[in-house]
């Protein structure tokens, strides 16, 4: 275990009943024992154990407590730590993290105790990022994904890739070893077919950041039709708000307008965008290139037309959902919200659907390491197939092992890089 400072600060938000500081690292039972009145010490209470009592200030008494003690390496952060609960007012929190500053805490970075956790082997890096999705989920999807990546949904796979990587290594190496002698430990037929199962795995764990990163970020669905055929109702409908300008003058809608909305536990990111036509207006023209693009970019596409429009022309990806809306139709009408309910559940139906065991990638740091061990493995069973050396291929397959290792933190070798992943969680996580 790392020996570092103790750090404290407040882990819950304002405006609570209860608030919790937490205290992690070596001296993190002996400094709270020193501001703690209760019916005994801290310093040799037992791990796991739960404490009554009083922080006070000299004399004086600041809040009664309850304090959860946990002894190292058996806590979150694989240090001794406290968590004090207390009256969730914000002057009582700040003035008990005052007095443990005074008794020599430091304040603890945004996501300090989830690194001290992943220095410390409690977590991996995938583990400790999924911590930071699990507090920002907004749905059960959300929250799904990211509670199978925190219990090493993702790790488990990746054991099972090096697994394989390293017995492809070692078959090699005893190729080159035995290379004079007439030795077969395994044909490369054999090779072959494990670099392909390699490969394979690592396809499809990629392939899967489409899904994951719907689910994560919110399912991108644009909203194309011609000018007037009620695009910016449509918007407003969904989200049942006023968000877009609504007007019969042609092209009001200059640039993209989005928002997110919750259907039934999905998230989906909804973009309404300029109508499609042909004109010299030179901003209009630039708001009809940024529809284009927001049909490229968007999984699902609802195409509108009206009494007097067809459906605009687009280039279409096999992988996007098409929904048609004939608006201000005899079955829909966005301006009075006939149909809504028909749509809401044709984007429910368009959304990816995935088995609760099946690993979803949803962090684009791992969508790219990814990408680069895809590289890696297919330049292996390149050379496999065209019976090239071993110790040809043999970098190729170190380098594999060594981008797959990044993801879980295995050969991280830069602080800039676990500092970027941390600084984006909340203090107090």
């Amino acid at each position: 275990m790392l020996t570092q400072s103790t750090i404290c600060a407040i882990a819950t938000a304002q405006g609570g009943a209860i608030g919790i500081i937490r205290v992690s690292g070596p001296d993190s039972i002996s400094i709270v024992d020193s501001i703690f009145r209760g019916r005994r010490s801290l310093i040799d209470a037992p791990a796991y154990s739960l404490h009554y009592g009083s922080i006070v200030n000299a004399d004086a008494i600041v809040d009664q407590v309850l304090l959860s003690l946990f002894r190292a390496p058996h806590s979150y952060t694989g240090e001794d730590s406290v968590e004090i609960s207390a009256h969730g007012s914000p002057y009582i929190l700040q003035t008990i993290c005052s007095l443990l500053i005074q008794k020599g805490c430091q304040p603890a970075a945004p996501g300090e105790y989830t690194q001290r956790a992943f220095l410390n082997g409690k977590l991996d890096l995938t583990q400790a990022e999924a911590v930071a999705d699990l507090i920002a989920s907004q749905n059960a999807s959300q929250h799904r994904v990211a509670m199978q990546q925190m219990r090493g949904g993702i790790s488990a796979k990746l054991v099972e890739l090096r697994s394989q990587l390293l017995k492809l290594t070692s078959l090699l190496e005893l190729e080159l070893d035995f290379s004079e002698e007439d030795v077969e430990f395994a044909s490369r037929e054999a090779l072959i077919n494990i670099a392909r199962e390699i490969r394979d795995e690592i396809t499809r764990l990629s392939s899967s950041f489409s899904a994951g990163n719907a689910i994560k970020n919110g399912i991108p669905v644009a909203i194309i039709g011609a000018p007037n055929v009620g695009k910016s109702t449509l918007l407003n409908a969904l989200l049942h708000e006023d968000k877009a300008i609504v007007s019969d003058i042609q092209g009001t809608t200059r640039d993209t307008i989005e928002d997110c909305i919750n259907i039934s536990g999905s998230l989906f990111r909804i973009i309404d965008t300029a109508g499609i036509r042909h004109t010299e207006d030179v901003i209009e023209k630039m708001g009809i290139e940024r529809s284009r693009k927001a049909a490229e970019r968007a999984q699902i596409i609802i195409l509108m037309r009206d009494n007097d429009t067809d459906y605009p022309t687009l280039d279409l990806r096999d992988d996007q959902t098409v929904i048609k809306v004939h608006n201000k139709s005899e079955h829909f009408q966005a301006l009075t919200g006939k149909g809504m309910d028909w749509l809401e559940q044709q984007l429910l139906n368009s959304v990816p659907t995935a088995n609760d065991d099946e690993v979803l990638i949803t962090n684009i740091r791992h969508k790219q390491a990814l990408d680069i061990s895809l590289l890696d493995i297919q330049r292996t069973l390149d050379a496999l197939e065209q019976n090239l050396p071993g110790d040809l291929i043999a970098e190729d397959l170190r380098q594999c092992l060594h981008h797959l290792a990044e993801i879980t933190g295995g050969e991280i070798d830069t602080e800039e890089v676990l500092g970027n992943i941390f600084s984006h969680f909340c203090v107090g996580k």
